[in-house]
């Protein structure tokens, strides 16, 4: 009789054991299902709007400390560089062997320009167009524009007023490599999937000094994950400097400002002192500097 008693009492312990993991697992309504964009008219997935990345992935793609401003020290804590969580999936970036030297020998010379040659310091600092996937996530808004009369997207960003149109379902004859290169997109499902290529060998992943060749390819996707966020994720491949494709990724937040929308920042007058040092306010040494054969008339 006590064995039997004992049985049935365990049998109802476990029986309630089972009941309250079932309550506790059970997927409630709604639970598990993707979220489903607002379409536009023409039933495609609605990413319109004003978009920004927060995070500090502009400064270090990596995990990064905080550091002391670089323009110059004597600026103090004004534009010191926050500390931050990486967006690189396993926080490694796999470049061959050649090119780590190279990354640390760009941010070490990130500082000294040449203004007698293209490239050299960090790009952003020279306003340049910031390439992709690097001006998503600069400190500045960008706006994704869809509609209208064509199924092409538009992307227009807050820095230097840069831009690139996404084409749907089409492919047009590739142009010399660009700043912002060549992008072309897809949908899959929820998914607007972008092929970026021609991207000029001049931009910069970020401020550490990280950077690619032109054989970068870069293939993002936009995913609507809520009315306010994407998840972003952009998947590299550059055979002349990593020994393997890699990934970042990271949520946009929509901005939520009545009325909001891109400002205007044209940094190139910001950018002539850093490029030109002294002689950019004295055109006749800037031209010497030059054709040192020139003589004012």
């Amino acid at each position: 009789m006590r064995n039997r008693f004992s049985g049935s009492m365990m049998a109802i312990a476990t029986a309630g054991v089972i009941a309250v993991l079932w309550l506790v697992v059970k997927p409630t309504s709604g639970q598990g299902q993707a979220y489903g964009a607002p379409r536009t008219a023409d039933g495609r997935p609605n990413l319109n709007g004003i978009w920004q990345a927060l995070n500090t992935a502009n400064w270090d793609i990596q995990d990064h400390a905080a550091g002391p401003a670089p323009f110059p020290l004597l600026l103090g804590a004004i534009g010191a560089g926050p500390a931050g969580q990486g967006v690189v999936e396993g926080n490694e970036i796999p470049y061959q062997p050649w090119a780590v030297a190279k990354k640390k020998e760009n941010y070490e010379t990130r500082l000294t320009v040449d203004p007698l040659k293209l490239l050299g310091g960090d790009p952003e600092a020279r306003c340049y167009f910031p390439g992709v996937p690097r001006a998503t996530y600069l400190p500045y808004p960008f706006q994704i524009v869809q509609g209208g009369s064509t199924d092409d997207l538009g992307i227009l960003y807050e820095f230097d007023t840069a831009n690139r149109v996404i084409h749907m379902d089409r492919k047009p004859v590739p142009p010399v490599e660009a700043w912002m290169g060549l992008s072309y997109g897809h949908w899959e499902g929820e998914t607007l999937v972008v092929d970026v290529t021609n991207l000029h060998e001049g931009t910069w992943f970020d401020r550490a000094g990280n950077f690619h060749s032109d054989a970068l390819h870069v293939v993002e996707r936009y995913t609507p994950i809520s009315r306010d966020a994407l998840s972003y994720e952009a998947t590299i491949e550059d055979p002349k400097v990593f020994t393997r494709p890699w990934k970042m990724s990271m949520p946009l937040y929509r901005r939520l400002e009545k009325n909001a929308r891109l400002l205007v920042f044209k940094c190139v007058e910001f950018a002539e002192p850093y490029v030109y040092g002294a002689i950019s306010n004295h055109p006749e040494e800037a031209v010497k500097k030059m054709w040192p054969t020139w003589s004012p008339p």
